[in-house]
């Protein structure tokens, strides 16, 4: 689940406001985890790959975004864990299915995938108290070119940032690989939403940018583990809050993808803790 990034973009009303305040993580610093932590994170990890399978599977035209609420939900309890993202400052459901031009955050409804649509699904969840958080977008039957390219271009952009997340780098690194990938095919990456670190809560520090100069931000050490997650729109990077105060939508209608996982800073490197 993105963390709203401090600007004053984030802050064009009241309602938007309150919500940055309410989802940026804490100003302590990185909260450095030991081998057996990360060992404990990823087990929450491949549950959460595991619910994503899930829910891709269920996946289809005529199916409603509620319908695949309760798949994720269903399955999470069965297997022992807690949905991460129920309850989580009032959000209503377990996923966040955003469709199209929305971009995080949409509210599980009784609104129907259709032929051609792209679905964002970003869940979360929380296994022996510690949390993992993954984000994929789906192609719903046959998507347009532009959409194909967009979403391989989102997952490219994820691929560069992962790559640069290793020890004696910057948080900065990470930001400049995702931008250059993703404005090299074409596409603008959201500015007023970030990833986060991540552990025995949702969002920790460090925020994690997916634009910015290489070199600049904190620094990267053995122990952080963060959700990395490229947020991806075809026009503007521009966004604004629906209504619901939770659905995040692309400022001028273009489309919008959402790719992400949670990752740990190691001496070998990263390592990748949301697959199965």
């Amino acid at each position: 689940m993105g963390s709203s990034h401090q600007t004053a973009s984030m802050a064009k009303s009241s309602r938007r406001s309150r919500k940055s305040s309410e989802t940026s993580p804490g100003r302590g610093g990185p909260v450095l985890k030991t081998p057996d932590e990360i060992d404990a994170m990823a087990a929450a990890g491949a549950l959460l790959a595991r619910c994503h399978d899930a829910v891709a599977s269920a996946a289809a035209v005529g199916v409603t975004t509620a319908e695949l609420d309760r798949v994720a939900e269903a399955f999470i309890r069965e297997n022992g864990a807690i949905p991460a993202f129920k309850g989580y400052h009032g959000f209503p459901g377990t996923i966040c299915p955003s469709i199209n031009e929305q971009v995080v955050h949409a509210i599980p409804s009784d609104r129907a995938l259709a032929d051609g649509d792209l679905l964002s699904v970003d869940i979360g969840l929380e296994l022996d108290g510690w949390v993992a958080d993954r984000a994929t977008t789906l192609s719903i039957g046959k998507v347009s070119g532009l959409a194909d390219r967009l979403v391989a271009a989102t997952r490219k952009g994820l691929a560069a940032g992962i790559d640069a997340a290793r020890p004696g780098g910057y948080v900065g690194d990470i930001g400049a690989a995702v931008q250059t990938e993703i404005e090299q095919a074409g596409f603008c990456v959201v500015r007023a939403l970030v990833g986060h670190g991540i552990g025995r809560s949702m969002h920790e520090d460090p925020q994690v940018p997916n634009f910015g100069r290489p070199g600049s931000g904190v620094p990267l050490v053995e122990g952080i583990v963060i959700a990395i997650e490229p947020m991806v729109n075809v026009g503007t990077h521009e966004i604004a809050m629906a209504d619901d105060g939770w659905t995040i939508s692309t400022a001028d209608g273009s489309l919008s993808a959402h790719e992400e996982h949670t990752v740990a800073i190691t001496a070998n490197g990263p390592r990748i803790l949301t697959v199965a």
